[in-house]
């Protein structure tokens, strides 16, 4: 049987590459075949990525089938997953976000948590000598996801052996790091033809805080103007999208790269109460800078409070 790898809904450049990487290893050092999947259309930098390393894009899956092998990478969350993930036949794990608990297995299986800033370097590091014999393309696909994830080692999840397996990988592709970085951010920032509801859905995931289930969007980009002068029809949007996906808000950080900062929409008393008792903002509009902020994982997760 086909193992299948993927990663989470709404996948962004490390759901859509790391994939392809575990896939690649498991292919060509374990015994079967595996192949990566994908659970939605990836978001433009992804698509810029896998353009760039002449990679085509993975199959979109809905669900898996009972029984199926599959490896879950750069998630554990099961609202994140297959309606059907746990009568699949789960192999192992590989993730770098917090525990969230859910996922039931058929047999013990490996999973490998780590505090770095992307799968990509986790599996890397799983891979050991491997990862030298990687073709071009499979190293191309995980320094664009260490960059994509460290937002090029400005995120406060970034750590030591992230950059150093990035500015490895570079060396060896001979690429600019800086040039590079800029032509992904600038694909990552192209989202004029998306409509509002597939922005607030293009980089988002599923928490509940304090008994108030949330669809915590990120957008990041080196042109959040281009995206807060359409926060009136993004606002107006919010309520059907969390109707439709079974949240009661939806919550919206524009990520200012270059800055270094982050804009929250604050469309009604909630998202206002949730800015000022989770980040200590002052509200006095419909937006909100919050300085510093550049990580739902490390930074905006866990603040998070309602009450």
């Amino acid at each position: 049987m086909t193992t299948l790898v993927f990663g989470h809904k709404s996948p962004d450049t490390d759901s859509t590459c790391s994939p392809l990487i575990w896939a690649w290893f498991l292919a060509h050092h374990e015994p079967g075949a595996a192949e990566a999947r994908l659970l939605g259309t990836p978001n433009t930098e992804a698509q810029f990525v896998l353009k760039r390393w002449g990679v085509d894009l993975p199959q979109i899956i809905e669900d898996v089938e009972e029984g199926q092998d599959v490896v879950i990478v750069d998630t554990n969350n099961p609202a994140e997953l297959p309606p059907s993930i746990n009568k699949a036949n789960i192999l192992s794990i590989i993730d770098h976000h917090k525990l969230v608990g859910g996922i039931e297995t058929k047999l013990p299986i490996e999973i490998t948590i780590r505090p770095v800033a992307c799968t990509a370097t986790l599996m890397w590091q799983l891979m050991g000598g491997h990862g030298g014999h990687a073709p071009d393309q499979i190293k191309g696909l995980a320094l664009s996801a260490i960059l994509s994830d460290t937002l090029e080692f400005r995120s406060p999840t970034t750590t030591r052996i992230d950059r150093q397996i990035a500015e490895h990988l570079a060396q060896d592709l001979g690429i600019d790091i800086p040039s590079y970085a800029a032509e992904m951010f600038e694909a990552k920032s192209d989202v004029s033809h998306l409509s509002e509801a597939e922005l607030l859905r293009l980089d988002s995931k599923e928490y509940t805080v304090d008994n108030v289930d949330f669809r915590i969007s990120v957008l990041e980009t080196v042109s959040p103007q281009a995206i807060l002068k359409r926060k009136e029809a993004l606002m107006a949007a919010m309520p059907k999208v969390a109707a439709e996906d079974g949240a009661q808000q939806v919550l919206l950080f524009v990520i200012d790269i270059l800055n270094e900062e982050a804009h929250l929409l604050v469309p009604d008393q909630l998202t206002k109460n949730v800015a000022e008792k989770s980040f200590g903002a002052t509200v006095t509009g419909d937006t909100v800078i919050l300085p510093g902020i550049m990580s739902r994982k490390k930074q905006i997760i866990p603040s998070l409070k309602v009450a």
